[in-house]
């Protein structure tokens, strides 16, 4: 009996060495992962705290610029952290595709009177074959890649974001300005109409048309204000902060970006994310169907023990070799459903990149056709509407024009700054939109 202990004695101290090194090497390996964690979050507490009030104080962000609210929002927006976080995972994955199968340790027993027992002890491993464990370890480093990518997406979406909620504030700030003056405008119209009403001058009707556009201008100052405060909670969501923590942004809503040539748009298209994405899926795809291929080749178990029986009075030794035979599971539906997910993948890339060629050049001119509207009323339009209501308001005065005359003078100047305005929006949102399916400009370089 001692002699047939001993090959599982040997075995289970093999066993047992094995286990202990993998436990030291993952006790290692986690323990410098928690350091260069703990590491890790001091520098972001410390950017945190270069960017923000201690807890105690209000975090109100006043005058905010452009560049501060990019800063903050790549590195406080949650969505960001949670792709950062699904990347990070994929390293586990990589690490698991890398492991072997763990060997078999086997023990029985025929009959139960000691006298006629036969005792048995093997030590099994299954040697993988057709390259399984390399193609696993490519296919999760393919996926790990697809969710690099997935993060850059999601970061170029919430650059393209922030730049467009900050504009929207920025021109929400000044259509609160516009509103405002027109009010004072209107409200001084009002007045000089109950003047010349009260002197006999003008028609009573006269009146009620002038306190009708003053109360219609106070309503639109109204709507603006609403617009600004909408506008505010939109960037400081994008921005990962509180919703009070955004008052006042300073900029210049009529810096409009640089038009990209054709020249620029044809290289920036091939570096979007969104194509890369679709690259990296069939990559992806095609590591799939390798594996699929590679499963297709039977593995190898291959034994090692011992037998005791008491007739014979001596230990014999066990040596197994077991191989499957692929006669009807070859992995060929498995193989085939690979490989037309990988035509699949193929065919959706192809199609992201004509349809990103064709949004981005859809977009461009779009930009262009807004840029020169925004110089039309910019350069005549706006000198034009305001000179008209400059005079009309100063013959009124002077009695050689009514009331009504001065109201469209008035709202013709008026409809003109929206049109501006709003000319403005479309233009900064047409540019956050080919930033968004473009990327960041300045990555790469």
């Amino acid at each position: 009996m001692p002699q047939l202990l001993m090959p599982l004695a040997c075995a289970a101290l093999f066993l047992f060495q094995t286990q202990t090194q993998a436990q030291a090497q993952a006790q290692s390996q986690s323990q410098s992962q928690s350091q260069s964690q703990s590491r890790a979050p001091a520098s972001t507490e410390t950017q945190a705290e270069g960017q923000r009030q201690s807890p105690g104080e209000t975090t109100v962000q006043r005058g905010l610029t452009l560049e501060r609210a990019l800063q903050a929002a790549l590195t406080q927006n949650p969505s960001l952290r949670a792709f950062s976080h699904a990347l990070d995972a994929h390293e586990g994955a990589i690490r698991q595709a890398g492991l072997s199968p763990n060997p078999t340790l086997g023990l029985s027993a025929e009959d139960t009177r000691t006298a006629t027992r036969t005792t048995q002890v093997t030590l099994s491993q299954t040697l993988e074959l057709g390259g399984k464990r390399p193609a696993r370890v490519d296919l999760a480093q393919r996926e790990r890649d697809v969710a690099a990518m997935e993060l850059e997406t999601e970061r170029a979406e919430v650059r393209a974001t922030t730049i467009q909620s900050f504009f929207e504030v920025l021109i929400a700030q000044e259509r609160v300005q516009v509103a405002q003056q027109s009010l004072d405008i209107a409200t001084s119209g009002t007045e000089a109409v109950v003047r010349r009403v009260t002197a006999g001058k003008v028609s009573p009707i006269e009146e009620t048309r002038a306190r009708v556009a003053a109360s219609t201008a106070r309503i639109e100052l109204r709507q603006a204000q609403a617009d600004l405060a909408t506008a505010l909670h939109a960037l400081s969501a994008v921005m990962g902060e509180p919703q009070d923590a955004v008052d006042v942004v300073d900029g210049r809503p009529d810096a409009l970006p640089p038009l990209p040539d054709r020249d620029t748009l044809a290289s920036r298209i091939q570096a979007a994310p969104s194509l890369r994405r679709a690259q990296l899926d069939v990559l992806r795809a095609e590591a799939a169907f390798n594996l699929e291929r590679a499963r297709g080749v039977p593995d190898v178990t291959v034994g090692l023990g011992a037998q005791r029986a008491p007739d014979m009075g001596r230990t014999q030794p066990l040596i197994s070799v077991s191989i499957p035979i692929p006669l009807f599971d070859r992995n060929q539906g498995a193989q085939l459903q690979a490989h037309r997910k990988r035509e699949a993948a193929q065919a959706l890339a192809q199609a992201q990149e004509q349809r990103l060629r064709a949004e981005v050049l859809q977009a461009a001119d779009q930009l262009q056709a807004r840029t020169e509207e925004i110089e039309m009323l910019r350069r005549e339009v706006l000198p034009g509407a305001q000179t008209a209501y400059d005079a009309a308001r100063r013959g009124f005065e002077l009695g050689k024009f009514s009331v009504v005359e001065v109201l469209d003078a008035q709202r013709t100047f008026l409809q003109a700054r929206g049109q501006y305005f709003t000319a403005l929006s479309q233009a900064h949102r047409l540019s956050a939109e080919l930033d968004r399916r473009l990327g960041d400009p300045h990555v790469g370089r």
